[in-house]
Formats: C-alpha cells, sequence, structure tokens
C-alpha cells in the first residue's frame, strides 16, 4: 500500500487504518461518532494528502479545461476555485473535482485519490489543445483542518487574515514557518475550516504546528469514516457512490456546475443539454427514515406499494440527526420533497421520506 507523510503518526496514535484508494489510510481514531462531533463543535484535522493534483499551465489550458470539464472555467479569476466535473464520452462522470486558478494560464485541479491514474489518462488522452499538464499528486501533501474553531487555530500560524477567505477561494504564502503553503476555503464537511497544500518534507512541521495551536479547542485526528458522515449529513456527492461513469450530472442534480455557455463545446454536451431540456428518468435524492434503520449503498428503494423504484447509493445514522438518512437514485416521479418511500432492509420494508438536503442546518 502507498502511505502519505502521515501515515506512521497515525499508526503511533492507534488509529484504525484501512486500505482506502491504495493507500494505508486511517479510518478513525476515538470513534467516528465522537470525530464527526468534534469537527461540528470544535475542530479536526483530516489527512488528505492522498488527493491528486494536477498542474494545467500554458496559452491553451483555459481552452482545454473548457472542453473537458462541464463548468465555465473562463468565469474564475485568481484566487477563486471551483467545482466541476469530467464529463465522458457516453453522458457519465470521470471524476468530480476543483480547479484552483492562479493566474490566467495556471490552474491546479485537485481530484479524488482513487481516480488519479484515470483521471490523468484522460486529460492526456484528450489534450488535443497542447495545454501543459504536470502530475504533482506525488509532491503534495495536504491536510484539511475543519470546524468552527478552524480559523482561530490556524490565524495563529499566519500572517494572512483567514477571516478575508471566503468560501471557494484560496491564498498562498507562509504557514508555520514554511513558504508556499496554500491555504483553501474549499472544506467538503460543512462545518467550514480550511485545506493545507504543501511539499511533503514540510508535513510533520506543520502538523506539529496545527496541534499546538489549536490545543486549546480540543483539536482532534479525524478519518475518513467521519469525513463520509459529514459530507453525507449535507448531501455532498461521493464520486463511486453517487456518481460514477453511469451517471450524468443532470440525473445527479448537478446541473449547477453544468454550464450550457456559448462557445463551450465540452465533452457529452449535447447529451446532457437534451436531458436539461427533456427531464430525466430518473434522479439523485436525499432522504430519511421515518422507521428505525439504517440504509445502506446497495439497498433497494420502494414506493409504498412496494414496487422497486431506485437505489441507495449512500447511507448513515446521522451524528448530529440520530435518525437513518441517504442519497439514492429514483424514478424521477418519486423525486418531489415530501414523497414518502421505503427501504428494503433484508426483507423488512421499512418507512422513509424524500428530503432535500442537507440533512444537517
Amino acid at each position: 500500500m502507498k502511505t502519505t507523510p502521515f501515515t506512521e503518526k497515525h499508526i503511533a496514535l492507534g488509529a484504525k487504518m484501512h486500505e482506502f484508494a491504495g493507500y494505508n489510510m486511517p479510518i478513525e481514531y476515538s470513534g467516528i461518532i465522537d470525530e464527526h462531533l468534534t469537527v461540528c463543535q470544535g475542530v479536526g484535522v483530516f489527512d488528505v494528502s492522498h488527493m491528486g493534483e494536477f498542474w494545467v499551465k500554458g496559452p491553451n489550458a483555459l481552452a482545454f479545461l473548457q472542453k473537458v470539464t462541464s463548468n465555465n472555467v473562463a468565469v474564475l479569476t485568481p484566487g477563486k476555485v471551483q467545482y466541476t466535473c469530467f464529463p465522458n464520452e457516453t453522458g457519465g462522470i470521470v471524476d468530480d473535482f476543483l480547479v484552483y486558478c492562479y493566474e490566467p494560464e495556471k490552474y491546479l485541479l485537485v481530484v479524488n485519490a482513487a481516480n488519479i491514474e484515470k483521471d490523468w489518462n484522460w486529460c492526456v488522452s484528450h489534450n488535443t489543445e497542447g495545454a501543459e499538464l504536470e502530475n504533482a499528486s506525488d509532491r503534495m501533501a495536504q491536510l484539511a483542518v475543519q470546524g468552527p474553531k478552524a480559523l482561530p487555530t490556524l490565524q495563529k500560524l499566519t500572517s494572512i487574515d483567514l477571516s478575508s477567505l471566503p468560501y471557494y477561494t484560496f491564498t498562498h504564502g507562509e504557514f508555520a514557518g514554511e513558504k508556499d503553503v496554500i491555504i483553501s476555503n474549499t472544506g467538503y464537511t460543512g462545518a467550514g475550516g480550511f485545506e493545507l497544500y504543501f511539499y511533503p518534507e514540510a508535513a510533520m512541521r506543520i502538523w506539529d504546528a496545527v496541534f499546538e495551536a489549536g490545543a486549546e479547542f480540543g483539536i482532534k485526528p479525524v478519518g475518513l469514516g467521519a469525513r463520509d458522515t459529514l459530507r453525507l449529513e449535507m448531501g455532498f456527492c461521493l464520486y463511486g457512490n453517487d456518481i460514477d461513469d453511469t451517471t450524468s450530472a443532470i440525473e445527479a442534480g448537478l446541473g449547477w456546475i453544468t454550464k450550457f455557455v456559448e462557445g463551450k463545446d465540452f465533452i457529452s454536451r449535447p447529451m446532457w443539454e437534451k436531458q436539461k431540456a427533456e427531464g430525466v428518468a430518473r434522479k439523485l435524492v436525499g432522504f430519511e427514515m421515518i422507521d428505525r434503520g439504517i440504509p445502506r449503498h446497495g439497498y433497494t428503494l420502494l414506493n409504498v406499494e412496494g414496487e422497486t423504484i431506485g437505489t441507495v447509493t449512500s447511507g448513515t445514522l446521522s451524528p448530529m440527526r440520530k435518525i437513518g438518512i441517504g442519497m439514492g437514485y429514483v424514478k424521477s416521479e418519486y423525486s418531489k420533497p415530501g414523497t414518502e418511500i421505503a427501504l428494503d432492509v433484508r426483507g423488512r420494508k421499512l418507512k422513509a421520506r424524500v428530503v432535500k438536503p442537507p440533512f444537517r442546518k
């Protein structure tokens, strides 16, 4: 298995480790619920160094990105970040990711760990524009410091005014005595906070500085288990569960990152444009349990008559709400919030209700 610069630290701290995307990663430390609540109420630190980073540079960078991404990269100005996806040629999604705009001819793509090789090959094979591509994944480490106490924790370590960084913006400069650290406000937990990108050789110095600065706020390391429950409470999609090569952005409720602007002829545009105009047969919805039960990936979704209408893509017991919550694809006629549906749990028909995420306000 691959390791991150923090793997030995996780093991020394007693984390429950498991393979994820080819990496030996911490799943939990003190327990998923405790870690989830720590992020919602205080500050927690995630090792997300397994994520992939690609540079896209040169005079043809924008033309390349406009072709391979669904969102309109042309609206980005330096310091802005955009959530987007790579549409594939059959109307599905290669991956969802972030685009960081450094300058008009320099962009950073942050992609999912499990898709680094797939995404890189996709970019290289579709780079007919001649953009300069660089896979920097092995030369970047990353920590996500999340929660309401993330700002006072990190502000101790930099002269950059972090309160002036709105959501989906970034800057770079000195942090914890290290130069050229990228600081972004793009968290995937819904609890606020920042991501730090830096060279691997600075990793342990930054880790130690962050934990010392956050000690007064009860800072804790957090594993991938709580990262999943946090994103699900917000209704954020997880690639491989809620979106994949067979789901379109329109079906997944990601029409807001799909821009049909003039001159942006991205891959799959005709298919997705048709879906937006004519509607889709299935839609990704959020739902919460009425009966006691925990939805799990792959469970069958039913209508009140007991007929199959879809499948659960993500589910858990909400640590904040203490009820079962989930997401799944259903036939479009059952996608309206308030619609009663049911879950087939090992032959038992448990009642649920379609709701509009987030589940945690």
